[in-house]
């Protein structure tokens, strides 16, 4: 078990979380009366509250695979369907930037992936990949919180309905 990172991991979530709502706090009048720049700043949220989640969760019972796998591959399949509800709309309408629209899927099948592992962990043994499922999906964790902050980047300056009219 990876606990240590998790430890570290599961802050560092939340800490990103935090200061993304500080952005959305910023953002707050320009964003309210867009539907597309809610849904994006909603999965900007889902890219930092739920690695972190799923890091709180592994950690409840280190010792326990089922826990981790249960926990994994429900809040990752939550995570995927939530993007593909809440996000699109978001990313395709105001999909000026080729990086948010790669970010929105490569997000999903990184959401897809951890389910997929945590589901699945012996794929990699029968793939002769040396490298275990938590490791592996820890890797996906950091992936996509990296694009959480790329997409809260490119989202914090994007310019807003009240900015255009000006």
């Amino acid at each position: 078990m990876l606990t240590n990172f998790y430890i570290a991991f599961a802050p560092l979530s939340f800490t990103l979380l935090g200061l993304w709502l500080i952005v959305v706090q910023t953002r707050h009048a320009e964003w309210r009366g867009s539907v597309p720049h809610r849904r994006r700043a909603y999965a900007v949220f889902l890219h930092f509250a739920l690695p972190g989640l799923m890091s709180l969760l592994s950690l409840i019972d280190p010792a326990s695979k089922l826990l981790w796998r249960v926990a994994f591959a429900v809040v990752s399949l939550g995570g995927g369907a939530a993007l593909l509800v809440f996000g699109k709309e978001g990313w395709i309408k105001l999909g000026r930037s080729i990086a948010l629209e790669i970010s929105y899927w490569v997000s999903i099948v990184l959401y897809l992936g951890i389910a997929f592992f945590a589901l699945f962990p012996t794929v990699l043994d029968h793939a002769g990949i040396a490298l275990t499922p938590l490791r592996l999906e820890a890797i996906l964790l950091c992936s996509v919180v990296f694009l959480g902050v790329n997409v809260a980047w490119l989202l914090m300056f994007d310019e807003s309905p009240i900015a255009e009219r000006a």
